[in-house]
């Protein structure tokens, strides 16, 4: 049996497009001699659908969709996912189903039994977990046909009592296929090779793991469908952060690719990041059905990197860099931001702040009187930054990216409707160390980023000789810090246990608990790690938090 996995980026709620791209692959698919072509988790009507899930016209186009793929399935059948009906009376209103087609019709339908609930999904909102599983008969196979988290109690056995598999071994299954929408974060890979093959070796099959790709907003997929032996050895990978449709052999509980193997090798976090951001500004654009960005143009690290993705991601005459210089700002903060205009072609726009923060002071003088300058008057700079950039985006019909990376947004170091304005936060989830890394790759062929962009020492530069270590910790330490509390969520004792000085850890567990209140009302991140900022990493407005 010949079986095609498409691996193929989804479009939330845009039935007619998603609708037709997965006809055009069956029909390739077909054409190209396989017998069954498979498609992701939920890829009818796209995931995370959120309460799209509760639209009566979501659903029904859902349905009416799932009817024009079925007509397809003549000479080829089909695996696909989808949101279906619960009818059994009791429970919640859906199933997130996988549906077997074939001979032009639903032959057989396969629910989701474990039902993730932890960091961004909330899956026991929408869907009621399945209780009886049973393996899909095709041309003379049994598969074994489950549904992401399905395969994952091995690795969550806190989370998961069972597993479906416990009950399709039963059944003597040739295969295991399993269709997911497994976002992706850049330590993630390793983790889904690890568990996958635990359970190829343990039920002594091949396994085909097939994942989307494309991102939703601050969710990305990327792709990187997975094929194992029945020993559990990697056979191939698909590509990440792109569409492909490729086609393996199964013969005598054997799996092999029917093209040359992809590279093997896993990339580095960097490099992975850098493709996820891409990823995430271009279908941001695309599917939001915006064209053109703008971007704040400081001069330094974080909005040059900013920049230099959006160029590549949307192309160079459709960013708008704004360079917003004050009487704080040095010239080379300005010769460097005109270097990056340069080197990476994009437009640009200069508008001195100046006469504005100091018409605001004006105003201002009754109000603040007898009261000496502090950090109010330093924030009616960012906030007047903040304002022009919205000013043009509105006129020109641009979308304002934000530049606040991970490590200022955990700690508060930003200005709310300041430099946190924007309507998507390119880099919200990788920390300031980080981005340094990604300003040398992306210099990798050429220069982009000017080489003074990157020796600098950071500032807001909004009072005189300003720099961040002023009021935050060397970035190294601070991320290290950052790192064990937020993605290992490590207490301040378990800090200091790893040997961090205790007052150091008491000081940033402050600034970040104080900080919830801003990053609350910071625009969506586009998510590259296992715990970012937003639905990853909810916490309450008001409380006292424990250290």
């Amino acid at each position: 049996m010949i079986i095609a996995l498409a691996q193929l980026n989804y479009h939330i709620g845009n039935f007619e497009q998603n609708t037709a791209k997965i006809i055009r692959a069956i029909h390739s698919a077909r054409d190209q001699g396989a017998d069954l072509i498979v498609f992701a988790e939920l890829a009818i009507g796209g995931y995370p659908a959120k309460d799209l899930l509760r639209s009566d016209a979501f659903l029904a186009a859902c349905q009416q969709s799932l009817l024009q793929i079925a007509e397809q399935s003549l000479g080829i059948a089909c695996i696909i996912g989808v949101p279906l009906s619960n009818t059994t009376g009791r429970g919640k209103a859906l199933f997130n189903s996988a549906v077997f087609l074939a001979e032009g019709k639903v032959q057989q339908i396969v629910n989701k039994g474990l039902l993730p609930d932890y960091d961004i999904f909330d899956e026991y909102r929408y869907f009621q977990p399945a209780d009886t599983y049973q393996c899909i008969s095709y041309q003379g196979h049994r598969i074994a046909l489950t549904i992401c988290e399905d395969l994952w109690n091995a690795a969550e056995p806190k989370l998961y009592a069972g597993s479906p598999m416990d009950k399709l071994r039963e059944e003597q299954p040739d295969i295991i296929i399993n269709i997911a929408a497994s976002p992706f974060s850049y330590s993630h890979q390793q983790e889904r090779i690890a568990v996958l093959q635990t359970e190829a070796k343990r039920s002594k099959l091949p396994l085909l793991y097939l994942n989307q790709v494309g991102a939703h907003a601050d969710i990305i997929f990327d792709g990187r469908s997975i094929i194992l032996s029945d020993e559990g050895e990697l056979v191939d990978t698909m590509a990440p952060f792109e569409e492909d449709i490729c086609y393996y052999r199964l013969e005598n509980n054997k799996i092999a690719p029917l093209q040359k193997h992809s590279d093997l090798q896993q990339p580095d976090e960097i490099v992975l990041i850098y493709q996820a951001l891409l990823l995430g500004i271009r279908d941001y654009f695309k599917k939001s059905g915006f064209t053109r960005a703008v971007v704040g143009l400081s001069g330094g690290i974080d909005s040059a990197v900013v920049a230099a993705l959006a160029c590549e991601a949307l192309g160079p005459e459709n960013v708008m860099a704004v360079l917003m210089p004050s009487v704080y700002s040095s010239d080379h903060s300005v010769s460097d931001a005109l270097d990056l205009v340069h080197y990476t072609g994009c437009l640009h726009e200069i508008i001195p702040i100046q006469p504005i923060a100091e018409a605001f002071n004006q105003q201002l003088t009754t109000a603040f009187k007898g009261l000496p300058p502090d950090i109010t008057e330093e924030n009616i700079q960012a906030r007047v930054r903040g304002t022009l950039l919205m000013a043009v985006a509105n006129k020109h019909g641009y979308i304002l990216l934000n530049t606040s990376n991970k490590s200022e947004a955990a700690v508060g170091y930003g200005t709310l409707y300041g430099d946190m304005a924007g309507a998507l936060g390119v880099i919200g989830d990788v920390y300031k160390t980080q981005v340094y890394q990604l300003a040398h790759y992306i210099n990798r062929d050429r220069i982009l980023i000017p080489h003074n962009t990157l020796i600098k020492p950071p500032s807001a530069e909004l009072r005189p000789d300003q720099q961040d270590s002023d009021s935050l910790p060397e970035y190294e330490l601070l991320d290290a810090v950052l790192f064990q509390y937020i993605e290992h969520e490590k207490s301040a004792e378990q800090l200091v246990g790893l040997g961090f000085d205790p007052a150091l850890v008491n000081r940033i567990l402050k600034l970040v608990n104080q900080a919830e209140f801003k990053r609350f009302q910071s625009p969506p991140i586009l998510r590259i790690s296992n715990k970012a900022f937003g639905g990853g990493r909810v916490m309450p407005l008001v409380a006292k938090y424990p250290l």
